[in-house]
């Protein structure tokens, strides 16, 4: 058995998440991996920084570049727990992110809303790994903001 798995780094990913539900931010996680090491890691931060750019893709990805001193992530690959939107999707073209895995998809706000172009063209995608965590977390979170209304 493989011990580095999609699962694995998703999970990881996944804590990200919790941590970004701790801070009341909406829970999503991201962390990149180059190898099987993680090198990078994010979540939404967007009412504690009062900024609608401060995702977590786009957290993860400034700081794998700054970890690896390079703005090409060719042969990283970023977990996510929910399909990047169309800015974060923009961010990870021009990045150049090898592969990217994300858990739940996002039918409302998600970049397959503009088709599967906006991503640079060698870039790998998965998608569904972990996708049912992702998607409770989620659905959990906006059905408490809705009961405080």
């Amino acid at each position: 058995m493989e011990l580095f798995t999609d699962e694995y780094f998703m999970k990881i990913a996944l804590a990200e998440a919790e941590d970004a539900l701790l801070e009341d931010e909406v829970p999503i996680g991201a962390v990149i991996v180059a190898g099987d090491k993680v090198i990078a890691r994010g979540h939404n931060h967007t009412q504690a920084l009062n900024d609608v750019t401060a995702h977590a893709e786009m957290e993860a990805i400034t700081s794998a570049a700054n970890r690896l001193g390079a703005k090409y992530l060719t042969d990283c690959t970023l977990y996510v727990t929910v399909e990047p939107c169309i800015m974060c999707a923009g961010a990870i073209a021009w990045a150049q992110v090898g592969t990217l895995v994300y858990a739940a998809g996002d039918p409302k706000r998600g970049y397959t809303t503009l088709g599967k172009s906006v991503l640079h063209p060698k870039t790998v995608v998965r998608s569904g790994v972990l996708a049912e965590q992702s998607e409770k977390m989620m659905k959990e979170f906006f059905a408490k903001k809705r009961k405080n209304l």
